[in-house]
C-alpha cells in the first residue's frame, strides 16, 4: 500500500479544488466500480454491490481534501499574505515549503520578531516565491497552495503531508480492491470540503440516505513526550471512535465495530477524541438521522507539513473494515 499512500499524499488538492485527487482515486477504483458518478460538490460517489433481503445501503466517507493556504495580498515586494484553508496552525509553517496550484513553489518566512519565546501569528508569516515585485509576482490574490512535502518510508512508520485524510481514501481504495462478496449496497464516498466546514459529505449524505454511515479518518495520538492524555497510540491498531468535539457515536455502531474486530481477531483501540470531527457528523444528521460512528487511523502531528502513521494500523483497518461489511450487520 505504499506506493498507493504516496501517490494520494503527493496530489495537490486543497479544500475546494479537489479535481486532481479525485482524478487519481477514479483511476484506481473505477475497474472495480458497479457504478460510479461525481455530484455537484464534486463527492466521487462509488457503488459496490446490491442489497440483500437481510442488507443494507451503507454510506463509507474519506475525505479527498487537504488543508493549505490561499492568497489574500501581494506586496510591491512580491510577497504573499495569506489565510488558511482548513485547521492550519501557524507554529507549523515558518521555514516550510508551499507549491500553488500552478506549479510554482515558495518558502514560507517570517516578520523580525524580538521575543523568540513566543510563536508567529498568521499576521506575520509570508510567502516568498523569489518575486523582486508584485508585478513579478504570478501568484494572484485567491490562488491556492498547498504543504510542499515528499513522502517518508520510515520502515514501519509512514510520513507524508496530507495523510488526513489521504490515508482513509487509501483505506477506502484496499477495501473495494480485496472485497470479495457483501450482502450490502455499499457506497465508497470520496468527499469534498472536510477540512472547511465537512460540506462534500453533507450533500453526498442527503443524497443517499443509507441507512448507516461510517468514515475513515485520522485522529489524533497520546504518545508523544508530553503529548495530549489520550488513549491512541501508532501501532496498537485502528481505532473505534466513541466521541469526539462534534459527534456522539451511536452506540451500536460501536458494538458492532468492535465485535468485528474481536471476531476477525484484530487489534483496535476505542477513541474519545476531545477537539476536531469527521465526516461521520454529517452522515448521522442526514435527513431524520443515520446511525453512524467512525473508523480511525492513528496519526501523530495532525494539521502539520509532516503527518506519521503506522503501515500495521493501515492494514488491520482494511482489514476490519472489510470484515464489516462483508457480513450481515446486526444493530442491537
Amino acid at each position: 500500500m505504499k506506493p498507493l499512500l504516496q501517490k494520494l499524499t503527493e496530489t495537490f488538492s486543497p479544500s475546494g479544488y479537489e479535481n486532481a485527487i479525485r482524478a487519481v482515486i477514479r483511476a484506481e477504483i473505477e475497474p472495480l466500480a458497479d457504478e460510479i458518478r461525481v455530484d455537484a460538490l464534486g463527492n466521487l460517489i462509488v457503488r459496490k454491490g446490491q442489497a440483500s433481503k437481510n442488507g443494507k445501503k451503507i454510506m463509507l466517507a474519506a475525505h479527498m481534501d487537504e488543508i493549505g493556504l490561499i492568497a489574500t495580498h501581494v506586496d510591491e515586494n512580491g510577497f504573499i499574505r495569506f489565510t488558511t484553508l482548513g485547521g492550519v496552525r501557524p507554529h507549523t509553517l515558518l521555514g516550510g515549503r508551499v507549491r500553488f496550484a500552478d506549479s510554482t513553489p515558495g518558502v514560507i518566512g517570517g516578520e523580525r520578531i524580538t521575543d523568540t519565546t513566543k510563536a508567529y501569528t498568521f499576521e506575520q508569516l509570508f510567502i516568498d516565491i523569489g518575486a523582486a515585485s508584485r508585478k513579478d509576482c504570478p501568484v494572484k490574490v485567491g490562488n491556492v497552495a498547498a504543504f510542499e512535502r515528499p513522502f517518508l518510508d520510515l520502515g514501519k512508520r509512514l510520513v507524508a503531508k496530507a495523510m488526513d485524510d489521504r490515508i482513509g481514501c487509501a483505506v477506502l481504495i484496499e477495501t473495494l480492491r480485496g472485497l470479495k462478496i457483501t450482502p450490502h449496497e455499499l457506497y465508497f464516498v470520496f468527499s469534498t470540503q472536510e477540512e472547511v466546514g465537512i460540506r462534500g459529505v453533507t450533500g453526498a449524505a442527503f443524497g443517499l440516505d443509507p441507512d448507516l454511515g461510517l468514515a475513515v479518518d485520522v485522529t489524533g495520538t497520546g504518545d508523544t513526550p508530553k503529548g495530549n492524555k489520550m488513549e491512541v497510540a501508532l501501532g496498537k491498531g485502528p481505532a473505534v471512535k466513541v466521541k469526539d468535539g462534534g459527534m456522539i457515536a451511536d452506540p451500536r455502531i460501536v458494538d458492532w465495530m468492535i465485535r468485528a474486530a474481536e471476531k476477525a481477531k484484530l487489534p483496535y483501540q476505542r477513541e474519545v477524541l476531545e477537539g476536531g470531527t469527521t465526516d461521520a457528523r454529517a452522515m448521522q444528521l442526514a435527513r431524520s438521522g443515520v446511525p453512524a460512528g467512525c473508523l480511525s487511523i492513528p496519526c501523530r502531528y495532525v494539521h502539520s507539513p509532516s503527518e506519521m502513521v503506522d503501515e500495521k494500523d493501515l492494514q488491520n483497518a482494511v482489514k476490519l473494515l472489510t470484515a464489516l461489511v462483508s457480513a450481515p450487520v446486526e444493530l442491537d
